[in-house]
């Protein structure tokens, strides 16, 4: 028996797909299970970014403290006031999942605002295309969409050879999960 099953019905995220069709911008309260914590030492510009760059929209904010941004559910930055920024971009990076179709207009935004700001897009071997930009915090955030599953593609193998298969096809006993 498997420990894992389908369970898809728990993200926003859409199925993959040159038609998929991103989730509206949620503004909804709830517990979140997980944020980012992001300190700036210029939250005004840092603010203008992460809305016109990176798509996110401000839910609330305690003036020149705190703002907290969201995109799609569960997808939360919590922007803080701070004496200073990190000189540069850490290893680390937080990743956010959005749609093939956002890929390149998320990438002319974040130019347009910050010229060397964005790496990518690059096609991954799990099969997703990555962006990275690097915020005017020095964050590196990465924005990643699946591609449409090719069942005969590298990176369908990739998957398969760690027992990650296509839905549709049995793996064992996940009747209980379902």
């Amino acid at each position: 028996m498997s420990d894992y099953y389908n369970a898809f019905e728990t993200s926003p995220v859409p199925a993959p797909g040159p038609d998929a069709v991103p989730p509206e911008l949620f503004r909804g309260i709830y517990g979140m299970p997980a944020f980012v914590t992001i300190p700036t030492s210029d939250l005004a510009a840092s603010v203008d970014f992460w809305i016109r760059g990176l798509g996110f929209f401000e839910l609330f904010s305690i003036p020149d403290r705190l703002v907290h941004l969201r995109r799609w559910a569960f997808q939360d930055v919590l922007l803080v006031a701070a004496a200073s920024a990190p000189e540069q971009a850490p290893a680390m990076s937080v990743s956010f999942s959005c749609v093939l179709s956002q890929v390149d207009s998320l990438v002319d935004s974040c130019r347009a605002l910050r010229p060397h700001s964005v790496d990518g897009p690059r096609d991954t071997p799990w099969n997703t295309r990555d962006v990275a930009v690097i915020t005017p915090e020095n964050a590196r955030i990465v924005f990643t969409a699946a591609k449409p599953f090719d069942p005969a593609s590298e990176e369908a193998r990739n998957l398969a050879a760690i027992g990650i298969t296509p839905p549709g096809v049995v793996r064992g006993d996940n009747e209980e999960h379902a």
